[in-house]
């Protein structure tokens, strides 16, 4: 059974039901409205009953909601720095009525728990996004995609009772609870713990870092490496893990230990630095190590900077570190000493020699990029990690995903594509030109805008699949909507590269082309939700490529993306 600890460490009544009361409770939901959890729902749920969410009780009630998104507290006064909430269809709302019951289950109908309903609200979703993420803007911003098209729009909140946690059949024996790591830092008399996690690659220098801190603090070292949804772009958590195993065995004994957190990010920066650090006090931890982007969603785009300014969450955990019971450490940047055959902080630095930085940004650019990595980045046994993790770009799957104006010239382009890759036969290729999709994958949908919005991310589904599995896929379909094209680059870019090409044709030269005769149906009244006539399209924000087929030829256009690709490192050659 697991108990659960009060802000932030000491003891609190168990939320987990008794067998007894389990089978009871089961026996009962036959009488309970279902409530089927997100995913990033399921891993909330998980930590409000593990203890690692503690003071929760449960999913926040309006009252609870309100006070955190205005003051950064619960109404206990306990600080607490972003909603934990569940939502619901209003379909489902009219249902429930508060004092009602409710069943939480998986996304494959086990029960997990049982909610009594204590409130049911509609959110202000557009203030609880400025509050969290300081923007509105879900085309710039992936958790407030999340918020406003995953999240439902109704919200219902109550103390919950366990009746199992969540099942994961990977590392099993490095899923310990809260409870369970305190116990075993009391155990082995670790009286300080310094939390570390990091999305980015892991080099010699993290390891020098933490060890580093370790020795200053006088404390030791918990690997604490998030394995819920992370960041678009983050490679998937199994590499990581492998990873952060293999460097694990480079500490000296018994300085150092690995556990998996069970984590949905939000990509809140600063504010869920502040998350963060609650978590890992409830684990055990009294220091945490804040990288200078902790928790930024940058990696969403390759040409959008950090949203959250440098070094923001460092300082803000400093300036409540006293509340939570966490000592906020900054991530300092380590260099090696060729002659000397050591590392050094910036400030260590001997006069007179040279030094060479250790990034992250670094190591995954000369991994992607097939270049060697200099031995001092790191040991053998994690450099095959790494490389299994982040294999050269040329041995990578991705996806070409073409948008544009009707007649603005992506399918020629697409099937010229197309074609040179099946020339080369380096790695399997896939079309998925957006008539032939609509007829083979999406024949029931119409053209409004939920229909398109499936349509596109159906294609994304399927670009994915193939980018996984080191093929390519080419798209060309409209696309018109900034917001599916933005889901498909999250999705894809967990897999390999995401290739964004604008055909930026203008539309009075599209309507002179209109091969297909649908800008002349649209003009005549007798066809309706043309983009570019009656419905709108979006141009995009971040392309990777935009061409002009006004002042290009066709073959020009594809010469500039295979010259990209090329640039990039997907492919090693091609014919001009």
């Amino acid at each position: 059974m697991a108990e659960l600890i009060s802000p932030y460490g000491g003891s609190l009544s168990q939320l987990m039901a008794s067998e007894e009361e389990a089978r009871a409770l089961k026996e009962q939901a036959v009488n309970f409205r279902d409530i089927h959890l997100l995913p990033s729902e399921e891993y909330d749920l998980e930590l409000i009953l593990n203890g690692a969410f503690s003071p929760l009780t449960g999913f926040m009630t309006r009252k609870e909601y309100e006070t955190v998104l205005k003051e950064m507290r619960l109404p206990s006064g306990h600080l607490w720095p972003i909603p934990v909430t569940l939502g619901i269809s209003k379909e489902t709302a009219y249902s429930i009525k508060e004092g009602d019951k409710v069943a939480l289950r998986d996304q494959e109908g086990f029960m997990l728990a049982v909610m009594e309903v204590e409130d049911i609200w509609e959110p202000d979703k557009p203030f609880e996004a400025k509050a969290v993420f300081h923007t509105a803007d879900m085309h710039s911003h992936p958790g407030v995609m999340q918020l406003f098209k995953e999240k439902a729009d109704i919200y219902i909140g109550g103390r919950v009772k366990g009746i199992s946690l969540p099942t994961h059949y990977d590392y099993r024996a490095l899923r310990q609870s809260p409870l369970e790591m305190r116990r075993w830092f009391k155990k082995v008399g670790w009286r300080r713990v310094i939390a570390f996690q990091t999305r980015r690659p892991l080099h010699n220098g993290h390891k020098e870092m933490t060890l580093n801190a370790a020795a200053t603090e006088k404390a030791h070292i918990l690997l604490h490496p998030i394995v819920g949804p992370t960041s678009p772009g983050d490679i998937e958590h199994y590499a990581r893990i492998r990873c952060y195993k293999a460097m694990l065995e480079g500490y000296p004994p018994e300085t150092a230990t690995l556990n998996l957190l069970p984590f949905a990010m939000r990509m809140a920066g600063p504010k869920e630095t502040l998350l963060h650090a609650i978590v890992n006090r409830n684990y055990g931890c009294s220091h945490m190590i804040v990288t200078p982007h902790h928790a930024d969603p940058f990696n969403a785009a390759p040409k959008r900077p950090p949203y959250y300014p440098y070094n923001a969450s460092y300082e803000l955990l400093k300036q409540y570190e006293g509340a939570i019971g966490v000592k906020a450490l900054a991530f300092e940047r380590i260099y090696f000493v060729e002659g000397l055959g050591r590392f050094f902080t910036k400030e260590a630095i001997p006069e007179g020699v040279e030094a060479k930085p250790l990034s992250a940004t670094e190591l995954r650019e000369r991994l992607e990029m097939g270049i060697d990595v200099p031995h001092f980045f790191s040991s053998k046994r994690l450099l095959d990690e790494l490389k299994r993790a982040y294999p050269p770009r040329h041995e990578q799957g991705f996806t070409i995903f073409f948008t544009g104006l009707s007649g603005a010239g992506k399918s020629t382009l697409a099937k010229m594509l197309f074609t040179k890759f099946l020339e080369t036969g380096e790695r399997p290729v896939t079309l998925l030109d957006g008539d032939i999709v609509r007829k083979h994958l999406s024949s029931e949908l119409g053209f409004s805008k939920k229909h398109r919005h499936i349509n596109i991310i159906r294609i994304g589904f399927v670009a994915s699949e193939i980018t996984k599995n080191g093929g390519i896929a080419i798209c060309a379909p409209i696309a018109p909507y900034e917001e599916a094209r933005q889901y498909n680059r999250e999705l894809i870019s967990r897999y390999g590269g995401y290739i964004e090409v604008y055909v930026a044709t203008p539309l009075e030269v599209c309507m002179k082309r209109d091969r297909k005769g649908l800008y002349r149906l649209a003009l005549s009244g007798k066809k309706r939700g043309i983009t570019g006539i009656d419905d709108p399209y979006e141009a995009p924000v971040n392309p990777e490529i935009t061409l002009d087929t006004t002042e290009m030829s066709a073959d020009e256009c594809v010469m500039e993306i295979m010259a990209y690709l090329k640039k990039a490192g997907y492919i090693r050659y091609f014919d001009a």
